[in-house]
């Protein structure tokens, strides 16, 4: 059985995707998935703080994977992105999860919903992103590691 935050994520990858393709408010999504389709076990403030925080954030979300990206934003698989956009949003603004949980939490969501080979890309990408935003966590990990 998923963790309650894992399922929370899975969760804020489907409504994001849907705020990013149908431009729907993300009020009427989050009543949506709320009350239609029902988050069973997951963390309900999770999903809702992913909800609102990636697009409340999103030009600083943004502005980091365009450090790292080999295209503009809006040229990524819809479903990487929102996934790329779920684990910068992690990585910048939740210092208290730790960034292989977060990087593993995104590349099994990217296996999930995204295209065959989406999760290696989604992997390299947030692997950077963890060097820039977290680099004296990385380095202790890689130290604690040898």
């Amino acid at each position: 059985m998923s963790q309650p935050r894992s399922l929370a994520r899975r969760s804020a990858v489907q409504a994001l995707y849907q705020w990013q393709v149908a431009k729907i408010d993300l009020s009427e999504i989050e009543r949506q998935f709320l009350e239609e389709h029902g988050l069973g076990n997951a963390e309900v403030e999770f999903f809702q703080e992913l909800l609102h925080g990636v697009p409340a954030k999103l030009d600083e979300i943004d502005a980091a994977l365009g450090e790292f990206i080999d295209r503009r934003i809006g040229e990524i698989d819809p479903v990487e992105r929102a996934v790329l956009r779920i684990g910068t949003y992690e990585l910048m603004f939740r210092p208290d999860i730790p960034y292989r949980v977060v990087i593993n939490e995104c590349i099994t969501l990217a296996k999930a919903f995204g295209a065959a080979q989406g999760h290696k890309y989604v992997n390299g990408i947030l692997d950077k992103i963890a060097h820039a935003k977290r680099s004296v966590e990385v380095a202790a990990d890689r130290a604690r590691r040898k």
